[in-house]
């Protein structure tokens, strides 16, 4: 196991590495005058350049490049006009509109996506993997192609269309509960959930109609092996092959799911996130964006990678604690 961690963490540190490389250089070689656009339309030529050499955007594409990493890992001092501010490692820059640094601005937006992610997840997984297992277990039945027919649905509905219907239906005309507004979980729980349990829901509605379809075949798969044969001829009793057996063996593909939906929910949060209205990353990325602030752009992009080969190391390791089969290696 300790060589296994070792190697997944030398590859996640290689993977990072390429991506930064990949996301500074398409940024920051883009068409376009950063310059200008931070400074506004109304600064002077001379503003303009007082700006550039500020940002330090004169210097050749590979020194800022060297810096960033330098900041990443030792931190870097950054002259903001009229003093000089450290930013200590991991830095990631400073905000050209703001003179935010960028990761603190990313740390503070972060628990409200992290609540999304993490909230959505729990949820999807219980309707998902529950209706999978349902739907393997009925196969043939009336209520499997119900089952069926509902997750194709939702596959194919927008999460917005899901999300819009509930909030016009639960939320305006019920009243069952608030239109959302991020609460932080150490002021109160309770609100923190309730506030939340809306978008939540709206993005579990979705992502559970795909872990169904998935949880389905490869249960079907899982119970047509010899080995479940034999226990059938043993006389084991059906609900404690499929409980203990079977869905064990058919959570291997559910976990590499997992793991790249919870990942890159991180950078996809964007449509959910200013649907209803939740100061996250997602949206951050949005106003970043507009205003050409590519310090943070890189920055989320750079955080998004991050937890997308976390993820997928931590699926690894679940791998074999899912199914006994795997060997790490």
């Amino acid at each position: 196991m300790t060589g296994f961690l070792l190697r997944r963490l030398i590859g996640a540190v290689v993977t990072l590495f390429a991506i930064s490389v990949i996301i500074y250089v398409v940024f920051y070689a883009a068409p376009g005058d950063v310059a200008q656009i931070t400074c506004g339309p109304r600064c002077s030529p001379a503003q303009v350049q007082q700006v550039a050499e500020q940002l330090r955007l004169d210097d050749p594409l590979y020194v800022r490049y060297w810096d960033f990493l330098q900041g990443i890992v030792v931190g870097q001092d950054y002259s903001t006009g009229t003093t000089v501010e450290h930013c200590g490692a991991p830095c990631l820059g400073l905000s050209y509109q703001s003179d935010q640094q960028v990761t603190t601005l990313i740390l503070a937006k972060l628990p409200v996506t992290a609540s999304l992610a993490l909230g959505a997840m729990v949820m999807w997984l219980i309707l998902g993997v529950g209706t999978g297992v349902l739907s393997a277990w009925r196969r043939g039945r009336a209520s499997e192609r119900v089952l069926t027919a509902v997750t194709l649905a939702g596959t194919a509905t927008p999460v917005f269309v899901i999300g819009l219907l509930l909030m016009i239906v639960v939320c305006g005309q019920l009243q069952w509960l608030p239109f959302p507004q991020y609460v932080d979980f150490g002021d109160d729980p309770t609100q923190w959930a309730w506030n939340l349990l809306l978008p939540w829901l709206s993005l579990a509605l979705i992502e559970a109609a795909k872990y169904a379809r998935l949880t389905r075949a490869s249960m079907l798969e899982t119970l047509a092996d010899d080995h479940v044969r034999t226990f059938r001829a043993y006389g084991v009793g059906e609900r404690s092959i499929i409980g203990r057996h079977a869905l064990r063996g058919a959570l291997a593909p559910v976990i590499a799911l997992t793991a790249n939906d919870v990942g890159s929910m991180f950078g996809s949060a964007v449509l959910s996130e200013t649907l209803f209205g939740l100061p996250g990353i997602g949206r951050e990325l949005v106003h970043a964006v507009k205003d050409v602030d590519l310090p943070v752009v890189v920055g989320l992009v750079m955080v998004t990678g991050f937890f997308v080969v976390l993820a997928n190391a931590v699926a690894d390791v679940l791998y074999a604690v899912a199914d006994r089969r795997v060997v790490l290696s």
